[in-house]
C-alpha cells in the first residue's frame, strides 16, 4: 500500500514538472533609472494635477479637450491598435493549449492487390482454389472509402516557450496602452496651444484695430497740420506709412483666427469649418494659474506614458530572450487520432470501423548552421537595445521638465518686464491728457504716447502666449492626463 502512495505521488510530482515546467532566460526586472532628489529651481513639489488645463479655469478649453479625447481620429485608430494586441495575447495563450482538429474525407479506392500478390511470388491461375479467386476478385474491384475522425495534439511547454511569448505578448499590449496614453497627452497639449494661439490671435487682432484707430486720427491731423503749414510732407508720408503697416497686420492675424478653428475641428473629428463660427466672442488669452506643482522626478516614470512603454518594449524584448533560448530545447509534443472508417456508409457508425493512433514524439535540434544561437545573440542585443532606449527616454523626460521650468522662468520675468512697461505708458497718457487739457501740448502729443501703450499691450499679449504655451509644454513633459481614460480601462479588463 505504501508502495502505491510513493508511486503515486512520484506520478503526481512528474506530471506537474511536464505541466508546469520551467522558463528559460532571464526573468524581467523592472529599471530603475537614477533621477535627482529634485527639479533645479523647482517651488511646488507637490504632486501635479493630472487634468491640468482645468488650471486655466477656462469652459470653452475644458469642452474642447474632452470633444478630442471622445473624437480624435487618431486616437481611435490608436485604440483599435490596443485591441489588436490584446488578441494577439489571447492567441499567445492559445499556443499553449491542445487542438483538436475534425476530419471527415471520402475516396474511391483500388488496391491493386494481385499485383502485390504476383510481386511475393503468389500466382493466381487455373490451379488457385475457388474462393480464393474470389476473395482476390472482390479485393480488386474499386471500393468507396468513408472516413471520419478527430486529430488532437499539445505540444508541452517544457522550457517556457509558450509562457514568455505569452510574456513578450502581455508586454507588447502594455505597451500599446502606453502608447495610446502617450498620444492622448500629446493631444490634449496641442488642443491647449492651438486654442490659446486662438485665443492670443484675437486678442492682437483687437489691439490692432485700437492702435489703427488711433494711427487713423494722427494721420488725419497731421494731413490738417501740413495743410495749415505747421507739418512737412514728410511727416504726413510717415503718417500714413505707419498706418499702412498697421493694417497689413489684420489679415495675418484672421488668418491665424481661421486656422486655429480649422485646426480644433479636426483634433476633434470634426470637418474643418465645424468651428467657423464658434469662439466669436474674443474673450482673450485665460488666466494663468498663480502656482504650478511639478512634483518630484521620481515620479516622472509613473506619470509619463513613453517612459511606461519604453518599459513594456524592454520586458518584451527580455521575454524574446527566453523564446529563443527555449528553441535551442526539444520540442516534445503529445498527439493521437481517433475516427471511424468503412467502406459502406451503413457500417460506418459501427464499433468496429474505429481506429486510433497516439504517442508523444520529440523534435531535437541538431544542427542549424548557428542560426538558433544566432537568434538568441540578436534578441540579446535587442533587449540591450531596448535598455538604452528606456534610459534615452527618461533623461530626455527629466530635460523637458527642467527646460519647461526654465523657460517658465525667463517668460515670468519678460512678462512682469512689458506688465511694468504697459504700467508706465498708461501713466504718461494720463499724464499727456491732463496736459492736453489744460492747453499745455497738441493732440497729436496725446495720440502719440497712446500708440506707444497699444504697441506694448501687444508685446504683452505676445508674452502672454509664449508664457502661457510654456507652460503647456510643461505640463506635457510632466504627463498626466490619461489616468482615468474610459477606453483604457474598459481594454485592461
Amino acid at each position: 500500500m505504501a508502495a502505491r502512495c510513493v508511486r503515486a505521488a512520484g506520478l503526481s510530482t512528474l506530471m506537474s514538472v511536464i505541466l508546469v515546467g520551467c522558463k528559460v532566460g532571464p526573468n524581467f526586472v523592472p529599471p530603475h533609472e537614477p533621477v535627482p532628489d529634485h527639479y533645479a529651481g523647482a517651488t511646488q513639489e507637490t504632486p501635479p494635477d493630472s487634468f491640468w488645463w482645468r488650471q486655466f479655469h477656462d469652459p470653452a478649453l475644458d469642452r474642447l479637450v474632452g470633444q478630442a479625447s471622445a473624437g480624435n481620429l487618431d486616437l481611435k485608430s490608436a485604440y483599435l491598435r490596443l485591441v489588436a494586441a490584446r488578441i494577439e495575447v489571447q492567441a499567445a495563450r492559445a499556443q499553449g493549449l491542445p487542438s483538436l482538429n475534425g476530419t471527415a474525407s471520402f475516396s474511391r479506392e483500388q488496391l491493386g492487390l494481385a499485383g502485390i500478390l504476383k510481386t511475393q511470388g503468389f500466382m493466381i491461375g487455373p490451379t488457385t482454389p475457388a474462393a480464393e479467386q474470389q476473395l482476390i476478385a472482390s479485393l480488386q474491384r474499386p471500393v468507396n472509402l468513408y472516413e471520419l475522425g478527430f486529430d488532437a495534439a499539445w505540444e508541452l511547454d517544457l522550457f517556457g516557450k509558450v509562457r514568455r511569448s505569452v510574456e513578450a505578448a502581455d508586454a507588447q499590449s502594455a505597451g500599446a496602452v502606453e502608447a495610446r496614453n502617450d498620444l492622448l497627452v500629446s493631444l490634449e497639449a496641442e488642443v491647449a496651444q492651438t486654442y490659446l494661439q486662438l485665443r492670443a490671435a484675437q486678442a492682437l487682432r483687437q489691439v490692432t484695430i485700437e492702435l489703427i484707430q488711433a494711427q487713423q486720427v494722427v494721420a488725419d491731423l497731421t494731413q490738417s497740420r501740413h495743410a495749415h503749414g505747421l507739418a512737412s510732407e514728410p511727416d504726413v508720408d510717415a503718417a500714413r506709412a505707419q498706418l499702412s503697416n498697421l493694417q497689413s497686420q489684420l489679415p495675418g492675424y484672421d488668418q491665424t483666427i481661421a486656422a486655429s478653428k480649422h485646426a480644433l475641428a479636426v483634433l476633434t473629428g470634426n470637418t474643418p469649418e465645424a468651428f467657423d463660427a464658434e469662439f466669436e466672442d474674443g474673450g482673450g488669452l485665460p488666466a494663468l494659474p498663480a502656482l504650478v506643482p511639478v512634483g518630484l522626478p521620481a515620479s516622472l516614470a509613473r506619470r509619463r506614458p513613453d517612459i511606461r512603454n519604453s518599459e513594456a518594449a524592454l520586458h518584451a524584448a527580455t521575454a524574446q530572450i527566453g523564446v529563443s533560448v527555449a528553441s535551442l530545447f526539444p520540442d516534445i509534443s503529445l498527439s493521437g487520432t481517433y475516427g471511424l472508417r468503412n467502406i459502406g456508409t451503413g457500417y460506418l457508425f459501427d464499433w468496429q470501423s474505429k481506429f486510433y493512433t497516439y504517442g508523444p514524439s520529440v523534435s531535437i535540434p541538431i544542427f542549424h548552421a548557428g542560426a538558433l544561437v544566432a537568434n538568441v545573440r540578436v534578441s540579446q542585443a535587442q533587449a540591450a537595445q531596448a535598455a538604452l532606449d528606456y534610459r534615452k527616454t527618461v533623461l530626455t523626460a527629466l530635460e523637458e521638465v527642467e527646460d519647461g521650468l526654465s523657460s517658465l522662468r525667463e517668460d515670468a520675468a519678460r512678462t512682469a518686464a512689458i506688465k511694468d512697461t504697459v504700467g508706465a505708458d498708461q501713466r504718461a497718457v494720463d499724464v499727456q491728457v491732463n496736459a492736453y487739457r489744460h492747453g499745455v501740448i497738441t493732440y497729436i502729443s496725446v495720440l502719440t504716447t497712446q500708440l506707444q501703450l497699444m504697441q506694448a499691450r501687444q508685446q504683452l499679449a505676445q508674452a502672454l502666449l509664449t508664457q502661457s504655451t510654456d507652460l503647456v509644454k510643461l505640463y506635457k513633459a510632466l504627463g498626466g492626463g490619461w489616468e482615468q481614460s474610459p477606453d483604457v480601462a474598459a481594454v485592461a479588463r
